[in-house]
């Protein structure tokens, strides 16, 4: 590997020019895809839609989009002048310089280390959080989120983040030490049951942190919702009603679990403003990833995914080389890893646009399921339903759809269904 241990073919000024090139090209190509697809607006409305949106509304999406790509280019644009200034700068290296004066476990330092960044980030792009949430979608009528949820919420995302990620971090890390380039083969198996766990469990231990779950009462969408399931022979093992409107009137269902049961989760929202027959369809459709094995195919994916990002990390992990380049003085793995996430992003891009372009076909076949099993009338409708009220963009330009969109398009979806 051109970045092994022992290379001595790349110096690290010139690892520093590949990184800043890696960044540069990334955030250009990112805003070229975000201005043609602001460009691609059209102000008639598509005969397939009429019937739910009308033209006051549809203006108001169309503002909607044009507000948050204007957001994103100035949010862009300071995320990538932080990121270049502390690249050209060797701020990492100085602040791992800093911390190692009174830090003497690498252990603890990378924690220290890491933990310093996210909350400065977090800080510095507070203002930013607080326009998109209490400005944009305060404007257009889907912010429900409160003050006290909001740094409910931040405090939360710090415990839960800080514990999770910090225990991962320090066993990445203690591995790394103790096992040399074998870490990754370890480090592998416990990040793959990491992730399956999270699958398994995470509406019933995380979710409950941030919202209330509460069991779907007897009635008539329940009985609906039984009916089809035991019709497909769908193992369900509960239906949760999630307070989605605590903090979005926008809308949304899913369920989770791995194994023989599943758990529905149905957001208020969603239940509030569609019908019996559009709430079955959608989780005909979230029952058509099931039958279709699409979450298990993901999550081998994902798996190969990660064993083959930590088999090239290792291949990078010592080379002190990287350090040098983000202005360290010294090797540290705290900064290897920083460099390694610029330098193995490109290929992490194309990966994730393959799993974007299977995720596209899943949801065509998720949703010829639910037709086939149900009604896909009803989906249909529901479809436009969730486009009308979240003011989804119903002229998404190709390009910006090949490399952002994990699901088809509104209209591209409905002629599937046709």
């Amino acid at each position: 590997m051109i970045f092994a241990a022992e290379s001595n073919y790349m110096q690290p000024q010139t690892i520093l020019y590949i990184i800043l090139a890696i960044s540069t090209i990334s955030y250009i190509f990112d805003q070229v895809l975000d201005y043609i697809n602001l460009k691609s607006q059209r102000d008639e409305i598509p005969d397939e839609v009429a019937a739910f949106y009308d033209r006051e509304k549809y203006i108001r999406s169309l503002h909607y989009h044009r507000d948050l790509t204007n957001f994103s280019f100035i949010t862009s644009a300071f995320s990538f002048f932080l990121s270049v200034t502390m690249l050209v700068s060797g701020g990492f290296g100085w602040l791992d310089s800093l911390l190692r004066n009174v830090i003497a476990n690498e252990i603890v330092l990378a924690l220290v280390f890491f933990g310093v960044i996210m909350i400065v980030s977090d800080i510095l792009t507070l203002p930013f959080q607080w326009h998109r949430v209490f400005v944009i979608e305060e404007k257009y009528g889907f912010n429900k989120t409160t003050l006290k949820t909001f740094i409910a919420d931040k405090l939360k995302g710090y415990i839960l983040g800080g514990l999770i990620g910090g225990i991962l971090l320090a066993v990445l890390i203690y591995l790394v030490e103790t096992m040399g380039t074998d870490f990754w083969i370890w480090f592998a198996l416990i990040a793959c049951t990491f992730v399956l766990l999270m699958n398994m469990f995470y509406a019933s231990v995380i979710l409950p942190l941030f919202n209330k779950l509460t069991p779907l009462q007897e009635g008539e969408l329940k009985s609906a919702i039984e009916a089809f399931a035991k019709k497909v022979d769908f193992p369900l093992d509960n239906i949760f009603v999630i307070d989605g409107s605590k903090r979005s009137s926008k809308a949304n269902a899913f369920f989770s679990g791995i194994g023989k049961k599943k758990k529905i989760v149905l957001y208020d929202t969603l239940i509030a403003n569609h019908t019996t027959d559009e709430l079955v369809a959608v989780l005909a459709h979230e029952v058509g990833h099931f039958k279709k094995k699409h979450i298990v195919w993901s999550y081998v994916l994902s798996v190969i995914q990660i064993v083959f990002m930590l088999f090239v990390l290792s291949q990078m992990i010592f080379n002190a080389n990287l350090s040098i380049a983000l202005g360290g003085s010294q090797q540290a793995i705290h900064l290897n890893l920083i460099a390694f996430a610029i330098l193995f992003s490109p290929v992490s891009g194309i990966t994730g646009l393959l799993m974007s372009m299977l995720s596209r076909k899943n949801e065509f076949e998720a949703d010829a399921y639910a037709k086939q099993t149900y009604n896909g009338g009803a989906l249909a409708n529901a479809l436009k339903k969730l486009s009308v009220d979240n003011l989804s963009d119903l002229y998404p330009h190709p390009l910006y759809v090949f490399f952002h969109y994990s699901h088809p398009p509104l209209l591209k979806r409905l002629e599937a269904i046709k």
